[in-house]
Formats: C-alpha cells, sequence, structure tokens
C-alpha cells in the first residue's frame, strides 16, 4: 500500500516533467519524418482531419487472447482542434472488455503542444457484471525535447476520485523503415475504485517494446512484448478477484495513419 509521500514524491516529478516540456522545444535538424499529427502549429493549415491507430494489436498466447487498441484522431487547424481518443481491450474467446473513450477540445499552447479538456467514459464488461464511470479531463499532448511524446492528464470521476495518467513514447529509426518504439503507461489514483479494479497510489504501469516495419510511412506492422503490473492497493484488488497481479504479452500488431 503506498503513502502519501510517495504519491506526492511522483505528482511534483511529473510537474517538473511537464513544466521542462512546455520551456524547450525540440531542436528542427534532430527530426526525422514523422507524421502530420507531429508538425509544428505554425503552419497556416486549413480545417484538416487525421486519424492515429497507434495500438492494434493481438495476443495469440493470452489467456483470452486479446486485442488492444489504441486510436487517436482529430479535426479542426493548427491552433483549435476537436479529438477523440480510445484505449481498450477486448477478449476474443470470452464477453469482457474494458475501453477509456475520451471527447477533448484542444488548443495550441506552445508549437510543440496542445492543452486539451473535455470528458472521459470509462466502460468495463465481464461475464457477470458491468460498469461504468465517467467525469472531466484536463491534460497536455506533445513533444518534449528530444522527440519523445508525451500525454500527461487529470481525470477526475463523477463521484470524486481524482487520478493521473502518463503515456510517454519514443521512435528509435534504426532504419529509414525499422522502428523501434518504447512506450510507456502508468496510473495513479488518489483513491480505490474496486469495480476498474484501482487503488490508491500508483496503480498500474505497461511497458511496451515494438518493432515495426513501415512499408509506407502510414502503414507499419510490428511485433512486440508488452509487460503489465498492478501495484499496491491495485494488485492486491486483482488477487482478491482471482487475476494476476502482472502478466506479459506477446503482440504482433498495425501502427496506421492517415
Amino acid at each position: 500500500m503506498l503513502r502519501k509521500r510517495p504519491l506526492q514524491a511522483v505528482v511534483a516529478s511529473v510537474g517538473v516533467l511537464v513544466a521542462s516540456c512546455l520551456l524547450a522545444a525540440p531542436a528542427e535538424a534532430q527530426a526525422p519524418a514523422r507524421a502530420p499529427h507531429d508538425a509544428p502549429h505554425g503552419m497556416g493549415w486549413g480545417r484538416e482531419t487525421f486519424i492515429l491507430t497507434e495500438v492494434l494489436e493481438y495476443d495469440p498466447a493470452g489467456a483470452e487472447r486479446p486485442l488492444l487498441f489504441d486510436v487517436i484522431a482529430w479535426t479542426g487547424g493548427a491552433s483549435r482542434r476537436l479529438w477523440f481518443k480510445a484505449d481498450g481491450s477486448v477478449a476474443t474467446v470470452e464477453r469482457a472488455s474494458h475501453g477509456e473513450y475520451q471527447l477533448l477540445y484542444g488548443w495550441m499552447l506552445s508549437p510543440f503542444w496542445d492543452v486539451q479538456v473535455g470528458a472521459r467514459a470509462d466502460l468495463r464488461a465481464a461475464s457477470s457484471d458491468r460498469a461504468a464511470r465517467a467525469g472531466a479531463v484536463l491534460g497536455l499532448q506533445g513533444l518534449a525535447p528530444g522527440w519523445f511524446e508525451l500525454e500527461p492528464s487529470l481525470f477526475v470521476t463523477s463521484s470524486g476520485n481524482l487520478s493521473f495518467d502518463l503515456t510517454a513514447s519514443y521512435d528509435l529509426f534504426l532504419t529509414q523503415r525499422l522502428v523501434l518504439q518504447p512506450r510507456l503507461e502508468s496510473s495513479v489514483s488518489l483513491k480505490d475504485d474496486a469495480e476498474f479494479g484501482v487503488g490508491r497510489g500508483l496503480s498500474s504501469t505497461s511497458f511496451g517494446m515494438r518493432t515495426r516495419y513501415e512499408i509506407r510511412r502510414e502503414f507499419g506492422p510490428y511485433v512486440g512484448v508488452v509487460w503489465e503490473r498492478g501495484y499496491g492497493r491495485s494488485a492486491e484488488l486483482a488477487r482478491l478477484a482471482g487475476e494476476s497481479a502482472g502478466e506479459t504479452l506477446i503482440v504482433a500488431g498495425l501502427r496506421l495513419w492517415r
């Protein structure tokens, strides 16, 4: 069980990280070829629409043989955009699913950062029960120095629970087409939410290492390994539900954008 001091340390370190990101911009000379959503804001665009399937993968060896997804879409111009995000998994051998869905309004904070505010709904379904929660989201999305993609956000549920989520990834171009992508997802919660298996403190992390081959920039099949683990109270809730506190996934998938 995590106490207040570690939680405060996590929040403080995240604040320092976000502040440093906002005060610095990546050097253009360091930039590999990137998708349109990564371009600087000062381009004088008209209205555009963009869809990115960052994660669309399958674990054939998993007990539930899950299909995992992480999709981002936006429509708008250089400085104002309407965003939609979906992140979750669906079991292909059982009637079970979990998803986080967000509808956000975003505006330019700096050339490489957007601030986003809106609504989020979490839905969970299993063979025996269903659960749902909803609330407000405030977040950032953009590029840190070195072309690290960061997506920190605060989520406040209608019942008053506050949680912090962070997604970070980096595309390491081994060749012009072969890309190694480490990706970290982490969540910290102030209170327990047993229906969703979330405990107070550092509740979970997911670290993936994926290698993709970009047949075209917008089409890249990949293989990878994902390590997922719950901590503290979240791990205890998982064990009480007869589940494992952590697992390793061997995945194959596609990264797509248009």
